[in-house]
């Protein structure tokens, strides 16, 4: 870049100095015009010259007077012609007796001109004055010849030679000052680029193009004053920003809530690592990191995955997950029923046996004649049943309310019906068994004392009890009650629990935070019901949290109106 400096700099002082020799010769051309013109215009009005002119045989008489003008005004030629344009005297012999060369044809006229002519040769600044009779009849008005005088053009050499009193000097100077300022500005960029030639930055561009645009996560790069700087096609795609998103702020683009505070690293975090947000119906995961340099913040980088997919498959492997839990549940229930059995066999009570196993049997029929009789969906009964074992197993009684109604459904909505289901449930028992309870009303009997409950250890599990058939807490019981009610065009989930409840600032939030939410960290609330969201928006509907006076209370709602359609 210096190297390329200073060849500008010689280019534009060899222009300058052009351009000062060219005003010199224009000088030149306008004085010494002035003054050659002036010369001649002497030299014709000389009478001498004019008597001469008439007689014949002038040369002699006039040489000497031309020799004179020569010597006295330092000219380079002076000549004279006759009427007929001959030269009959010259200081430059050569000339004599050649046609005289008019630089103007209204000089044979009685014009005066001049400027510049070859002579003999040379560039000479010519001034050519016509010499007119005055004093006798016969030569009154007549043109008698012509006065030449002529002064040679400097060469260009002897132009700078002539202009280096200042020319030099002015160039010198502003050749040092140029010389100078090229190299601050070029140690300055060098500086500035952390000592990187052009064609290394150019090269560094084009890796980091080919880096921001070819990976599959998304980039995108703020400034400290929270103003989009860089983002790749993906990042653009997943935060779906306008084409004009460089420059503006987070404000103008309409980024709020979570996603905004990841970004801009609301928390005064340096870095965030796995951060779970949900954008436009995307379940993203974020790491941001600061970029400082020198002890300055520069701003910050953070890229993002889209774990849409990932969450999907996550929750299917919870589902095979969920059947392990359920059958390890109920092989832990059978094991303490047969256990209880082998006691009473061994102790001799075989009456108390029998009216053993026929608790238990009238408990699996109740259980499912209440499951089966209020949800006609297998899918869906299929999961309560699967999660009552699974709840029993904590030491939590699931309950399903006397106005549960629920016809069979299609087997698209029937999915999302159980992966929405699913979810609350799920979160609701991880609220309420982080809490210090108690075991469920009709927690463990002794064996043989024939009460009508399951013996199971853990506690009883009584699936089909409204809120009025021990539907309220003694003891400090945990509970979860799901209640499933369908119209037309909507089908409604409501998953009351006797947990802690939800922060009223934290209402809204829990949705869209995932498992990195403050919400997510007290009550082990996870990414769950951010893809339960998902799924209810996806079908046109909404869910949402409130407290009661026993605990929270999710109401998911999703509309049939879609998949009826496409059953049809």
């Amino acid at each position: 870049m210096l190297v390329l400096q200073l060849a500008i700099i010689v280019v534009v002082l060899l222009a300058v100095a052009a351009v000062s020799l060219a005003q010199s010769a224009a000088t030149f051309n306008r004085v010494e015009g002035r003054r050659v013109a002036a010369l001649g215009e002497q030299l014709a009005g000389n009478p001498l010259l004019r008597d001469r002119l008439t007689q014949p045989a002038p040369a002699e008489t006039i040489a000497p007077l031309v020799q004179n003008v020569l010597t006295q005004s330092g000219v380079t030629t002076v000549s004279v012609a006759d009427a007929r344009g001959r030269v009959v005297s010259s200081t430059n012999p050569t000339l004599v007796g050649s046609p005289m060369v008019l630089g103007d044809p209204r000089v044979a006229q009685g014009r005066a001109w001049f400027g510049e002519l070859d002579v003999d040769g040379s560039r000479e600044l010519v001034a050519q004055v016509p010499v007119l009779g005055d004093r006798k009849a016969e030569n009154l008005g007549r043109q008698l010849g012509v006065v030449v005088i002529g002064e040679a053009s400097p060469t260009w050499s002897q132009r700078l030679v002539g202009a280096s009193s200042y020319l030099f000097t002015y160039l010198g100077i502003a050749c040092a000052l140029g010389v100078a300022g090229s190299w601050l500005l070029a140690r300055r960029i060098k500086r500035q680029t952390l000592g990187l030639e052009p064609r290394e930055i150019a090269g560094l561009a084009e890796h980091r193009e080919a880096l921001l645009h070819g990976i599959a996560e998304g980039v995108i790069a703020l400034d400290p004053q929270h103003r989009v700087t860089l983002a790749n096609a993906v990042g653009r795609r997943l935060l779906d920003l306008p084409a004009d998103f460089l420059g503006r702020s987070l404000t103008d683009l309409g980024i709020s809530g979570r996603l905004r505070d990841v970004l801009a690293g609301a928390g005064g975090d340096s870095a965030a690592r796995d951060q779970v947000v949900v954008r436009a119906g995307r379940v993203l995961v974020m790491n941001r990191m600061t970029v400082r340099k020198d002890g300055r913040r520069l701003g910050s980088v953070t890229t993002l995955r889209d774990r849409t997919e990932l969450a999907r498959l996550e929750q299917e492997i919870g589902s095979f997950r969920s059947t392990t839990e359920l059958l390890r549940a109920q092989t832990h229930e059978f094991a303490n029923q047969l256990h209880t059995i082998s006691g009473l066999i061994q102790i001799g009570e075989h009456d108390e046996v029998v009216r053993y196993v026929d608790a238990l049997s009238r408990h699996r029929a109740s259980l499912d004649l209440t499951v089966t009789s209020r949800v006609h969906d297998t899918a869906v009964a299929a999961l309560l049943m699967a999660k009552s074992a699974v709840a029993a197993e904590r030491r939590v009684e699931l309950r399903v309310s006397e106005r549960t109604g629920l016809d069979r459904l299609a087997p698209e909505v029937s999915a999302d019906v159980a992966t929405v289901l699913g979810n609350l449930i799920d979160n609701a028992v991880e609220a309420v068994t982080g809490r210090d309870a108690g075991p469920a009303e009709g927690g463990t009997t002794q064996a043989g004392t024939g009460r009508d409950a399951c013996p199971a250890e853990g506690g009883t599990t009584q699936a089909g009890t409204g809120p009025g058939e021990g539907g309220h807490r003694t003891g400090g019981a945990a509970w979860v009650e799901v209640e499933l009610r369908q119209d037309a065009s909507s089908v409604e989930i409501v998953v009351r629990d006797s947990g802690p409840g939800i922060a009223p600032e934290l209402a809204k939030e829990v949705f869209t935070h995932g498992f990195t939410t403050k919400a997510a960290q007290g009550g082990e609330r996870g990414i769950g019901l951010a893809l339960t969201r998902l799924v209810c928006h996806r079908r046109g509907g909404e869910v949402a949290v409130t407290n009661t006076e026993e605990g929270a209370m999710f109401t998911a709602r999703m509309s049939l109106t879609r998949a009826l359609e496409e059953v049809r």
